[in-house]
C-alpha cells in the first residue's frame, strides 16, 4: 500500500528506518491534533465542552511526548541538542545554535 511517509522505496528501507518513519509520522499527527484542539479551545464558549477539549489535548501531548522520546532514544545527537535547548534560560535560537555546534 503506497504511503506518503516514505520518500524512498519502502522495500529498500531497513525495518528500523520504516519504524522511524512511522514514529515521525505519528509525531506529526499528534502535533496536528494538539493544534486542532488549541484552535477549538480558543473559540469554544461552553465550559464543559472546553474542559473536555483541554483534557483531550493533554492526552495528545502525552502521545506526542512518547513519540518524541522514542525518536530521541534512536538518535543520540538529537538528545544532546534537545537537552541543550529545552528548559534552558536565555535566547532560544542562540541555545539551539550552540547545541548544534556541539554535535557537529
Amino acid at each position: 500500500m503506497p504511503t506518503e511517509q516514505y520518500h524512498e522505496p519502502a522495500s529498500e528501507l531497513s525495518k528500523e528506518t520504516r519504524t522511524f518513519a512511522r514514529m515521525i509520522t505519528g509525531l506529526i499527527e499528534e502535533a496536528d491534533a494538539i493544534n486542532w484542539y488549541e484552535q477549538r479551545i480558543s473559540v469554544e464558549k461552553d465550559k464543559d465542552a472546553k474542559a473536555i477539549m483541554i483534557n483531550a489535548q493533554k492526552e495528545e501531548f502525552k502521545h506526542f511526548s512518547m513519540d518524541l522520546e522514542f525518536l530521541l532514544r534512536q538518535k543520540s545527537d538529537w538528545r544532546k541538542i534537545i537537552n541543550a535547548v529545552i528548559s534552558k534560560p536565555g535566547d532560544i535560537v542562540e541555545n539551539g545554535e550552540k547545541a548544534e555546534k556541539k554535535v557537529d
